[in-house]
């Protein structure tokens, strides 16, 4: 059910791996970066639809990216009427440890900056100009002590991520790539 600007099976995986390891969400904080990954232009979907529902549900959201990588206008501004109308906070910052400074939760992850330019050769060299916007332990050391590691995965170790985050303590990768069936079956017994 992903397309290029929501990837609602994904967030609702990840909300489950939120809710199962913390609790239903009021009072957490929520990261979301992007990261540094040169392999191919990403869409937007996993960002935009994070900072959609995580509002909704009472978690605050800090969204971090460099100034090309803007998401689309109308999702940030909808994200904003989320967190206004639930009682959460949300951010848009151009320095990526504000998505890492006493979180429970953080996701860093790529995406292409296709509200600034939809040529690949173009967007692959932007993504080249922040290679040091990568997750390291350095980054999880400025979240909380039980701060959660998420990835939709596939991560691209070494760039959005260096293996002593995503094989460490913090890591739920797995129990969050397990959710996708769980959502995903609710999801087909709601509707059929």
């Amino acid at each position: 059910m992903q397309c290029d600007v929501y990837h609602p099976c994904q967030i609702l995986a990840d909300y489950l791996t939120i809710k199962e390891k913390l609790g239903p969400g009021p009072g957490l904080k929520l990261g979301v970066a992007w990261t540094s990954a040169p392999n191919y232009v990403r869409p937007l979907s996993v960002p935009q639809s994070l900072i959609l529902m995580m509002p909704r549900f009472g978690i605050d959201v800090t969204l971090a990216y460099p100034p090309e990588f803007k998401l689309m206008p109308e999702i940030e501004a909808q994200a904003r009427a989320n967190a206004e109308a639930s009682g959460a906070h949300f951010e848009i910052t151009n320095r990526f440890e504000d998505a890492f400074e006493d979180v429970d939760v953080v996701i860093p992850k790529s995406w292409g900056p296709l509200m600034t330019t939809t040529d690949k050769a173009e967007g692959l060299a932007l993504i080249e100009k922040y290679p040091s916007w990568r997750c390291d332990a350095a980054h999880m050391d400025m979240a909380k002590p039980h701060a959660l590691y998420m990835h939709p995965l596939p991560a691209d170790r070494g760039r959005e991520v260096t293996d002593e985050v995503i094989d460490g303590p913090h890591s739920v990768v797995y129990d969050e790539a397990e959710n996708r069936l769980h959502v995903q079956k609710a999801l087909m017994a709601l509707t059929m």
